[in-house]
């Protein structure tokens, strides 16, 4: 059966190309999500609407890391069961995974509903900023568990050998948001509660289309007792996906710490507290859709790479990896070149602002991002890691850029350069992720078994 299955036996540029195209068209609608509210708010609320919902983003932060965690992780151990033929494994690890999704949202949602205002100022919220993220956030906030499980169940029916259906629950999801954007806050004039509204109708959406495939899975038939938490199935879940979990939880802690950084900082700075906030929110959302490309190779490279690892066919897990970084470093290159030549442009596509609204936008893409031309090697090979059942190797990368690097780093800097230090921030984290990212995977790929592959 293992040479029948196309994971093990068609080509891996096919397989690969099969696999990360609707994972990237999937990864590009999920940051419309975002970039959609953005446009609408920038343009219909202005400058402060943008920084509430940059201030409301470690919220959304953490829902993704939990889909990540019980996505991804259920993904890698259902195709490394597949791969071993261990068909029954594989169904409780796809049900435990579903089980957890949807609790840890409905916890997470309670959490935020409870504790909202106390959380926002935690955040980093300007006074004149916090009530339009209070606005936002409690309503977006009873979308937390039809986010989770849209996201992570994307992770699992992918892994099923339907990246398409993935792909087509992210577009619907985001069309609906997009539409509703436009009527809510163009048109009908909800401003931010109308922008919230918007982003929770398109989740529901796309969560049952989710819902939806669960009951008619392709490889296998789930039963009531495959979502019966068990603990052995859940471990190993959570194992296989605390790489790309803890990459979320620290980059929503990078960012409470930046949102702070920036206001501190920039209230002693010409540009104030919101300017800076705005920016930031603004320019993260934006890298996000050059992030999408390399995060959705990276997805698309996960089932053919725990497949045959699991299948022993490591030739082919060495391919697809460097394929994947080969597209990657192009990708990259092309983000580089329109982060350096147009940032401008980029900014003003979210509303007007004053000369030091732009001064500061220009600095922020041109310092702070200026390897972007070496981003995809961290993602990528962290989630390789993840893939080949290596977890412990997988979260190290996945922590190095945002927890080891950039954190101390936006804490120290600035106190030598101001605001510029938390600018200069970025590259030099992101330089010394790569680098330890070469390292560990040429490491990887002296063992024995790839040494002979």
């Amino acid at each position: 059966m293992n040479k029948e299955n196309p994971l093990g036996s068609q080509p891996v540029a096919s397989l690969l190309r099969k696999f990360a195209v609707p994972s990237i068209i999937a990864m590009l609608v999920s940051a419309l999500y975002n970039i959609v509210d953005q446009f609408f708010i920038g343009r219909n609320v202005g400058e402060l609407g943008n920084a509430a919902t940059n201030i409301a983003f470690p919220l959304s932060t953490s829902c993704v890391a939990i889909a990540l965690l019980f996505g991804i992780g259920g993904a890698s151990a259902f195709n490394i069961a597949m791969g071993r033929e261990e068909k029954n494994s594989a169904a409780f690890y796809i049900g435990n995974a579903i089980t957890m999704m949807t609790g840890c949202g409905a916890l997470l949602c309670i959490v935020a509903e409870l504790f909202l205002t106390p959380m926002l100022l935690f955040f980093g919220s300007p006074e004149n900023v916090l009530e339009y993220a209070r606005v936002y956030t409690r309503i977006t906030a009873l979308g937390f568990p039809v986010l989770i499980l849209g996201v992570g169940g994307g992770h699992l029916i992918r892994a099923d050998g339907s990246p398409r259906m993935t792909m087509l629950c992210n577009m619907i999801g985001a069309l609906v948001n997009t539409v509703l954007d436009f009527l809510f806050v163009s048109c009908f004039g909800f401003g931010m509660a109308g922008a919230a509204w918007a982003t929770v109708i398109g989740q529901v959406v796309a969560a049952a289309m989710v819902v939806h495939y669960f009951c008619h899975f392709k490889t296998i038939t789930l039963k009531r007792e495959h979502f019966r938490p068990q603990k052995q199935y859940v471990s190993r879940v959570a194992s296989l996906g605390v790489a790309p979990c803890s990459n979320q939880l620290a980059m929503m802690v990078v960012q409470i710490v930046m949102n702070k950084s920036l206001k501190y900082y920039g209230g002693i700075s010409t540009y104030g507290e919101a300017i800076p906030i705005a920016c930031s929110g603004i320019i993260a959302k934006v890298n996000m859709i050059y992030m999408s490309f390399v995060i959705g190779i990276s997805q698309g490279l996960q089932p053919i790479v725990s497949f045959n690892y699991g299948a022993s066919k490591y030739q082919r897990v060495k391919q697809g990896y460097k394929m994947a970084t080969a597209i990657g470093a192009a990708l990259s290159v092309a983000a580089f070149s329109v982060f350096q030549f147009l940032p401008r442009q980029i900014i003003s596509l979210f509303g007007e602002g004053s000369e030091q609204y732009y001064s500061f936008a220009i600095s922020y893409f041109r310092v702070f991002l200026f390897f972007t031309f070496v981003n995809f090697l961290q993602p990528i090979t962290s989630n390789f890691f993840t893939a080949i059942g290596k977890p412990v190797k997988g979260m190290f990368l996945a922590l190095t850029r945002q927890t080891l690097f950039l954190l101390p780093l936006i804490l120290i800097l600035p106190l030598f350069m101001g605001i510029d230090g938390v600018l200069y921030a970025g590259p030099v984290a992101d330089a010394t992720a790569g680098i330890v990212s070469v390292v560990m995977v040429m490491l990887e790929f002296r063992h024995k078994e790839f040494e002979d592959a």
